[in-house]
């Protein structure tokens, strides 16, 4: 039987390109400066002791590139798989049924705006909420019940609030 999930975590995808004509939005690219402050955030969480078993992300590029910086900021210790659940318009539902089949402990799930806010929302049992998540932030929600049951925020960064490393 699969191990309940006892923490959730909600990123968004860190500053990537503006849209450019002739560029797909699918297609878009993090930044430079969206990369290195994402990688300095993700440094600066696992040295206060995070830990991910699994990052699921969107298939669009800015959401890949997130979770492979995650992920190498992990050390490599998670598993990354994209989930087509985390595309723009995110099903919740489909999220919930795919964490439930993992083996997995402590999962990511890295997405678009407004959707993760949504996600959150959802997560911590209130659909009505509005939770602003800026780009690269990362939300921590403690899910006692498993995944689809309500769970409660413990909290959520961005890279700005951890500040410039000097």
């Amino acid at each position: 039987m699969p191990t309940l999930t006892t923490r959730l975590y909600i990123v968004r995808h860190a500053v990537a390109e503006d849209a450019a004509s002739g560029v797909l939005d699918h297609d878009r690219r993090l930044t430079p400066k969206g990369r290195k402050r994402f990688a300095r955030m993700v440094e600066r969480l696992v040295g206060r002791g995070l830990e991910i078993d699994l990052i699921a992300t969107s298939p669009l590029v800015r959401c890949r590139e997130t979770a492979e910086i995650l992920a190498a900021g992990l050390g490599g210790a998670a598993k990354l798989e994209v989930v087509a659940a985390l595309a723009p318009g995110s099903d919740w539902q489909a999220l919930v049924e795919w964490t439930v089949q993992q083996d997995a402990g402590r999962v990511a799930w890295v997405g678009h705006a407004p959707c993760v806010g949504r996600l959150v929302a959802v997560s911590i049992g209130d659909g009505s909420a509005a939770v602003r998540m800026g780009k690269g932030a990362i939300a921590a929600i403690a899910l006692d019940d498993g995944p689809g049951q309500p769970g409660e925020l413990d909290w959520l960064v961005t890279p700005e609030v951890l500040g410039r490393r000097r």
